[in-house]
Order: C-alpha cells, then structure tokens, then sequence
C-alpha cells in the first residue's frame, strides 16, 4: 500500500488543498519500505487527487481537508485520515501502531475567505 501526507518543513501540511508536497510511504506487512518526497506543483484538490490516484496513493493520512477534495479522493478508492497533525514521522509511527488519533472537526464542508476559521481550528484546507 502507498500512504501520502501533505508535507512541509518535516510536518503535516494543515491545508490539502494548498499543498506543495507529499511524503510517501510504501508500506508492507506493518513496515515502512521505502518513502519519497513528491511535488504538487500548483494544483487544486480535485488535481491533487488525481496526481496522488495516478501514484497508486491507497491512503491519505492529513490534516483539514473539504468535502470536494474527499469526494474527489474517494473516486480514486483513497482512504482520507484526517485531523493528523505535528511530524510526519511521528504520525507514520503512529500510523503503523494503530494509534492515529481519530480527530473531529478537522474537515471543512464550505468554502471560506481568507483568513477564515472552520469549526474552531484553522485545519480547513481547500
């Protein structure tokens, strides 16, 4: 299986759908194969969606994500974590030991202005 995350500065990228970067996992038997970092370029959500499809991207660990990301996501078979937060190491250790904590409010179902806020944190991302 190949897990993304948005990444920045070692971190979980709090924004998908201004995301610059992903690090990828290849994961076997509940072990890390190999891991890569890979450029978004300029792209969207529903773009993003498609570069991580295209990769073979089976799961998707992030922070905030919108709804027309996960829809999007979800037509490439993508399983989306989301409320993920810190580094990115920490969260694929995490990951790989059952204990990602499931957060709630990390999801955006409306678009904002800048500056916004979405349901008590800044973890919208579109």
């Amino acid at each position: 299986m190949i897990l993304a995350m948005p990444y920045e500065n070692g971190n979980v990228f709090q924004h998908f759908g201004k995301s610059k970067e992903f690090q990828l996992y290849e994961i076997g038997e509940g072990k890390i194969l190999g891991s890569r970092v890979v450029s978004a370029g300029e792209n969207g959500h529903s773009a993003l969606a498609d570069m991580l499809g295209g990769l073979g991207v089976t799961v998707l660990v992030c922070g905030g994500i919108g709804d027309g990301a996960k829809q999007a996501l979800a037509q490439w078979g993508i399983r989306v974590l989301a409320g993920a937060q810190g580094p990115v190491e920490q969260v694929i250790e995490d990951y790989l030991a059952d204990r990602l904590p499931v957060v709630t409010g990390a999801t955006c179902d409306h678009h904002h202005e800048e500056g916004h806020s979405c349901h008590g944190g800044d973890s919208c991302c579109h």
